[in-house]
Formats: C-alpha cells, sequence, structure tokens
C-alpha cells in the first residue's frame, strides 16, 4: 500500500541519545510531505487528463470509424451506380443498333420496292410510248390513204 501525506506526518521516530536534531527533521518531513502531497495532486490531475484525453481518443476512433464505414459505403455505391450505369449504356447501345438494323431493313426494303416501281414505271413507259407510236402511226397512215382525198371532195361537193 502506497505511503500517504498523513502517514508521513504521523510517522513517530524513536529517540536516541546522540540521534538527529528533531526540528530539522520536522522541517524536513513537512518539506517531504508538501512534495508528495503536490505530487499525489499532480499525478491525481494527470490521470484526469488521461482519462479525458483517452475519452476522446475513444470518440475520434469511432469517428473515424464511421468516417471509415461511410466512405467505403459511398464507394460501395459508386461502384454500383458505375455497373448500372455500364449496363445501361449498353442496353442503350442495344436498343439503338436494333433501331438502326431495323431502319436499315425497312430502308433497303423501301428501296428495292421504289426500284421496282420505277422498272415497272419504266416498262409502262416503254409499252405507252410504243402504244402511242402505233396509233399515231396508224393515223398518219389513215391520213395519208387516198380515202380523205375523196372525204375532201365530197364534203366540197355538198356545200
Amino acid at each position: 500500500m502506497p505511503l500517504t501525506p498523513l502517514d508521513i506526518h504521523n510517522k513517530e521516530f524513536s529517540r536516541s541519545f546522540r540521534g538527529y536534531d528533531e526540528d530539522e527533521v520536522n522541517e524536513f518531513l513537512d518539506q517531504v510531505i508538501k512534495d508528495y502531497e503536490s505530487i499525489l495532486r499532480e499525478n491525481k490531475d494527470l490521470q484526469n487528463q488521461i482519462a479525458a484525453l483517452q475519452e476522446r481518443l475513444d470518440h475520434f476512433a469511432n469517428i473515424e470509424e464511421t468516417l471509415s464505414k461511410t466512405i467505403i459505403v459511398a464507394q460501395e455505391a459508386a461502384d454500383e451506380v458505375k455497373t448500372n450505369s455500364k449496363k445501361e449504356a449498353q442496353l442503350i447501345i442495344k436498343e439503338a443498333e436494333k433501331n438502326a438494323d431495323r431502319i436499315i431493313n425497312e430502308s433497303i426494303a423501301k428501296s428495292r420496292k421504289i426500284a421496282l416501281e420505277i422498272e415497272e414505271l419504266k416498262k409502262q413507259a416503254t409499252i405507252y410510248r410504243t402504244r402511242f407510236r402505233t396509233l399515231l402511226e396508224a393515223q398518219l397512215e389513215l391520213l395519208s390513204k387516198e380515202d380523205w382525198a375523196s372525204l375532201e371532195q365530197v364534203e366540197v361537193e355538198q356545200s
């Protein structure tokens, strides 16, 4: 058990014939008591400071742990958002590619249909031109026949 200032104060020494000067010993003991009390007070203050600092250290350790967990959660959330964004981008690209393929296929089909229609119209135009030419030639042939001359004379005679 540690020595207390009261133990020092109450300490009695036995007396001897050629002993120490009692006043000098008492004065020295008073000084030791004072110093010992001061050291005990300082020790208690330091222990209180250590306890307070330990409490603050624990508080900051908790804050650090919370921040660390928060950073981890934020990183995981960011990774998840990034992964989801990549997946969504891939889906958008696939959908766009499908639409592009569909549009291209529709355009090719329309182009082919228009090309066929153009060919059909060319054929019809050729047939029409041929028929028209034949008709005109037939009409010219009719006009060049002598029957017209006789009709012209008949008309003149009737008038």
